[in-house]
């Protein structure tokens, strides 16, 4: 079987190695198709050198089809689709206090263990969602990252009729936006990519640069003056936190969505002034999967629209190389039978 092999200092090999059965409790998954997520452009950077343990098969993003199942295995059966929810929480303590998708020895499946990026993939079955058997496996290739714009709507409170702005309108900006439109808020989107702006405008935004308009005045217009009822902070650059606070209304909720590697200045005097909450959002729980194979299932949003672009598993070096010298691109998806 083929497989892909990040090997550091901006490399990955395509190799042949030996399919292995199933363990005791563990499907194997003939994978269709994996989207290239931001973290995996980090670890083609480098810049997770010291996690990875190299050479390391990644990829998390992915749907398939189980080929075979180990000893034990009941609830699942060969030819079920299904995608993987990458937590590995085998290691929860009660301290972590039932939160096992942010519980304190958490290791995510793709980044501390090998991922999906080969043709066949070995998986516990307590990682599994099955598909309805008319679901498209490349759409089912956006559940985990659709899992993490459904989780940061959850957390945010959101409801029918309150305005949401998004910080950020790149694949997961976007996807939040949609599932908030979803709700029945409106949405606005701040984007500084001309390209990302009219990608979001011709998928029905209402989306603006703060380069370009002074965007507090921008939704103070379209709010009667009450500024967001939520922020979702999507973008990690310090612009956006500093207008977060700004362009939030009296309790507003910031919903902090990017991850900032660095401590960065933020104006607490707003939270006081505003009585503003600032919310934390990690990952994805089962019920934010569940909701997110709704979504896929029903595929009444423009799903397809965030799919730029698909490549054959062997093309794995060029994938990441263009998608340096293209951050106007949305998802790309790997053909992992190619």
């Amino acid at each position: 079987m083929k497989a892909t092999r990040y090997e550091g200092d901006k490399t990955f090999k395509v190799i042949e190695k030996e399919m292995a059965d199933p363990a005791a409790g563990e499907v194997r998954i003939k994978v269709a198709y994996v989207g290239v997520c931001g973290t995996d452009v980090h670890i083609y950077h480098g810049m997770m050198d010291k996690r990875v343990n190299i050479p390391v098969t990644i990829g998390h993003e992915m749907s398939g089809v189980i080929d075979a199942v180990g000893d034990g295995v009941s609830d699942y059966a060969v030819g079920d689709k299904v995608v993987v929810r990458p937590l590995d929480d085998r290691k929860v303590k009660a301290s972590d206090k039932g939160f096992n998708h942010i519980c304190e020895e958490l290791k995510f499946i793709g980044i501390d263990s090998e991922g999906a990026m080969q043709q066949y993939w070995n998986v516990p079955t307590f990682t599994l969602h099955k598909l309805k058997e008319t679901t498209d496996l490349k759409l089912a290739a956006l559940i985990e990252p659709l899992s993490v714009a459904t989780h940061d709507v959850r957390r945010s409170g959101l409801v029918k009729g309150e305005t949401a702005v998004v910080l950020g309108g790149g694949p997961i900006g976007l996807l939040v936006a949609m599932v908030a439109k979803e709700v029945g808020a409106q949405v606005i989107i701040s984007e500084v990519n001309p390209k990302r702006i009219e990608k979001a405008k011709a998928l029905g935004f209402d989306a603006v640069s703060p380069m370009d308009v002074d965007l507090v005045e921008y939704v103070k217009s379209k709010t009667e003056n009450r500024r967001a009822d939520v922020v979702f902070e999507v973008a990690g650059v310090q612009p956006a936190l500093d207008i977060m606070c700004e362009v939030a209304g009296i309790r507003g909720r910031i919903v902090m969505v990017a991850i900032h590697g660095e401590k960065k200045p933020v104006d607490l005097f707003k939270f006081f002034w505003k009585e503003l909450s600032l919310i934390g959002a990690r990952v994805y729980e089962k019920e934010d999967y569940e909701k997110s194979i709704e979504l896929i299932t029903a595929n009444e949003l423009p799903f397809e629209e965030m799919i730029t672009d698909v490549q054959p598993l062997s093309n794995i070096q060029q994938v990441f190389e263009n998608i340096d010298s293209n951050p106007d691109g949305l998802k790309v998806l790997m053909d992992c039978q190619l």
